[in-house]
Parts: structure tokens; C-alpha cells; sequence
């Protein structure tokens, strides 16, 4: 038996490390926590375990841009499926939501993330973290980087390539 328990990644990880990749220096956990509406512990949590997982420097207090988009790109839909729901109210996400929306065109019904506040009618998908559509209101290129992470985690070939290289972009922009 192990005597070590390995902690994996949480869902709401990735939501921290979006926030930080569209978080100025200098920051605090207070304020990356505030901004998040969650408890700085929480943020103190997934910083730690984002260091385990050598997606952030806590040296440097910056995420690793190679590992990230390494692991945004190849992992996160493994480690975190997809939960496709029924159709419902809430927020566009993955090729609905921006950027993709300007650039693809799709006749389906938009993948959304449930919202009673949302304003389209598409097909649920369990975001990575309940706060989601909420932070697509107060804090838009998180939610737009959740966006195009839903689309290489439901997206045929074509949609996970723009998704892609729209990370790459931003992630290339905030190092």
C-alpha cells in the first residue's frame, strides 16, 4: 500500500490557472481569490498542487507556458471528461462562446454551460467548475479560455485546432 496519497488535479485547478494567466503581477491570493468569489485557501490549494503537477513556478509566482498548453491541449480532456446534459438555458461555451463563434458556424444546438441567467438554448455541459457561468459575466477571458478548453475536450478536428491555437496565443500573451 502506498504511504503516500498523490493528490491529482482538481477541476477547479484549471480555473485558478486560467485566472492567472489573465492576472497582472504584482498579485496576491487575496486578490486572485477575490476575484474568483472563492476562499484564498482554496486558491492556496490549487497553487499547490499546480506546482506538484509543474504547471506553475511558485518561484516566479507565474505558470509554466509550455506545461500548460502541453497539458490544456493533450490532457485535460482525459483527466476531466465531458458530461454532455439535456438542452437547457445558460451559457455558450466551447465553439459557441468567443473566440470560436466569430469563426465557426454550426447549425446544432451550441453546447452551454446550465445557467438560469443564460440568454441561449443549447445542449448542457458540466463546466469544469460551478462557478463558470457566473465568471463569464464578471470575468470574461477566464470563462473565454474555459470556452476553448471545452472545445478541445467536444470538438471534432476542426474546432479543437482554432481552440488550440487560440491558447497558444494567449498563453504565448501572458508569459
Amino acid at each position: 500500500m502506498y504511504r503516500y496519497v498523490i493528490r491529482m488535479l482538481q477541476p477547479s485547478d484549471i480555473v485558478v490557472l486560467f485566472a492567472l494567466l489573465n492576472t497582472a503581477p504584482p498579485w496576491t491570493l487575496r486578490s486572485v481569490a477575490a476575484r474568483l468569489g472563492v476562499a484564498h485557501a482554496k486558491v492556496q490549494r490549487a497553487l499547490e498542487r499546480l506546482e506538484r503537477a509543474g504547471l506553475y513556478d511558485a518561484t516566479r509566482r507565474r505558470v509554466v507556458p509550455h506545461a500548460a498548453e502541453e497539458f490544456l491541449v493533450h490532457g485535460l480532456r482525459y483527466m476531466h471528461p465531458v458530461t454532455l446534459g439535456p438542452v437547457t438555458r445558460g451559457v455558450p461555451t466551447a465553439w459557441a462562446a468567443r473566440p470560436l463563434c466569430d469563426e465557426i458556424v454550426d447549425s446544432d444546438l451550441p453546447p452551454v454551460w446550465p445557467d438560469p441567467m443564460g440568454d441561449v438554448r443549447g445542449q448542457a455541459v458540466t463546466p469544469l467548475d460551478a462557478s463558470l457561468p457566473a465568471l463569464a459575466r464578471e470575468w470574461p477571458e477566464v470563462a473565454e479560455l474555459a470556452a476553448l478548453t471545452d472545445a478541445l475536450r467536444i470538438g471534432d478536428a476542426r474546432s479543437r485546432e482554432l481552440a488550440r491555437r487560440h491558447l497558444h496565443e494567449r498563453i504565448a500573451q501572458a508569459s
